[in-house]
């Protein structure tokens, strides 16, 4: 394997910079951006530019390619099925990928109990139906959110998302019945049974009769990769029990073997009464799911469920592709090996450099922060000349976190191993570099 990255021109290159500016003269210009460069074609973990630069992929399309941006088998399943048909809308004649995806859902999925599942295009599509159906389920109106918390760009996940800018800014108002709940960050010194606490009192403050669904992710995504504290998710599944409320659990950043087991939720030994997939679940094609108890799932009246492009034939060949390859009894393993080389290199970061306050995460969804010492005031500007020389050096790395101080780590679940350890060593050696910069300033 050649080595990697590869750099043949500056990061972006001209053809890069050529075509970017096209873009910018036909596209909306509220598409952000992370790297102004344009893909040719994939490795395994590795993407190719229109001016031949190998770059090392730590981002996996927000973690959307986890078993690769190129992965043949997914491949393989996708022109199997694009010989036969695209689309037909399974909601006009039926076809059987989208069964097989939803049995396979079914029976992966967290909770000891009878399933169904509701296939749709995107994680935002598959958070709104999770509220409809326990809506529909229970006759109660309100959702209860997490702080920190990220659900999606249209107006309801909007609504329940945390971050003002730039998902909110401008674009309001949003739907209401939304109450947002504290959460658990330790770092934050927010234990789990200070949180929950203040849970109770919220629910009691507005009465549990009004509250039809709790989401959470079970390690937040956009909000900076927070691990909640020890006990809060089982907290949250006793409060829910307790009140009859839905309790819908967001894996569309952290699951499918994302953090070393198939669903973040099971490392705390906790099913939710829904579980949303989406990102990893369609393997680079648009594809989520809304899986949960099947009294609740059947809530909803026919047709009160779907959409046009909801279960595509095509993604669903792609996630029968990917469950193939989530089925390597060798995979999950692999991506505990993620963590531990992640680990190896940026936790001793933390005693050497005050402003690394902490590296965290599960798996392969890893992150460090970046803050000052004693007062942990965030510093997004650390995190974002981190990012940038990590990208100059080829190596796509993302920013994230509710105040943009957070670097965090999605490399396929497949990486080879050397490549994994030059982006880590670039990663680092980029780390020290900002924050030297800084103290000589």
């Amino acid at each position: 394997m050649t080595t990697v990255p590869h750099l043949r021109t500056e990061i972006p290159g001209p053809r890069s910079r050529e075509l970017h500016a096209q873009r910018e003269a036909a596209v909306a210009s509220g598409f952000g951006i992370t790297l102004p460069v344009f893909i040719e074609r994939a490795g395994t973990s590795t993407l190719e530019d229109v001016d031949g630069n190998t770059l090392i992929d730590l981002a996996s399309g927000i973690a959307v390619t986890s078993v690769g941006a190129a992965n043949p088998v997914v491949r393989a399943e996708v022109a199997a099925q694009l010989d036969r048909f695209t689309h037909t809308c399974f909601m006009v004649t039926e076809y059987e990928g989208f069964v097989r995806v939803a049995e396979w859902l079914n029976e992966h999925t967290p909770g000891d109990f009878d399933k169904r599942t509701a296939l749709f295009s995107t994680g935002a599509e598959a958070v709104e139906n999770a509220v409809k159906i326990a809506r529909a389920h229970t006759g109660r109106p309100a959702v209860l959110v997490i702080d920190e918390a990220y659900h999606g760009r249209s107006l309801l996940t909007m609504a329940m998302t945390a971050k003002e800018h730039p998902y909110k800014t401008g674009f309001g108002p949003f739907p209401e019945a939304v109450v947002r709940a504290p959460n658990a960050n330790p770092l934050r010194g927010q234990g789990a049974d200070a949180a929950l606490a203040e849970i109770e009192r919220l629910i009691a403050e507005h009465g549990p009769e009004h509250f039809a669904a709790l989401v959470v992710e079970p390690i937040q995504g956009e909000g900076g990769f927070v691990v909640p504290a020890p006990g809060f998710l089982p907290g949250l599944r006793r409060i829910t029990d307790a009140y009859g409320i839905v309790l819908v659990v967001d894996e569309i950043q952290s699951g499918l073997g994302r953090t070393g087991m198939l669903f973040a939720s099971a490392h705390e030994g906790v099913a939710g009464d829904i579980t949303l997939t989406a990102k990893a679940l369609g393997g680079g094609l648009p594809l989520s799911a809304v899986t949960g108890r099947a009294d609740i799932m059947d809530a909803a009246h026919p047709g009160g469920l779907g959409g046009t492009y909801a279960g595509n034939p095509l993604a669903c060949a792609a996630a029968l592709a990917v469950f193939e390859v989530l089925d390597d009894p060798g995979l999950l393993p692999g991506v505990t090996g993620i963590e531990r080389s992640i680990r190896r290199h940026l936790e001793p970061l933390v005693d050497e450099l005050a402003v690394v306050a902490e590296v965290r995460g599960r798996g392969a969804m890893m992150a460090v922060e970046f803050a000052d010492p004693g007062t942990l005031a965030p510093r997004s500007d650390l995190a974002q000349r981190v990012a940038a020389a990590c990208h100059a050096a080829g190596v796509i790395a993302l920013t994230c976190g509710t105040h943009g101080n957070v670097i965090r780590l999605l490399p396929p679940l497949v990486i080879e191993e050397a490549v994994l350890e030059a982006g880590l060593d670039i990663l680092t050696a980029s780390i020290r570099t900002v924050v030297a910069e800084e103290a000589a300033a």
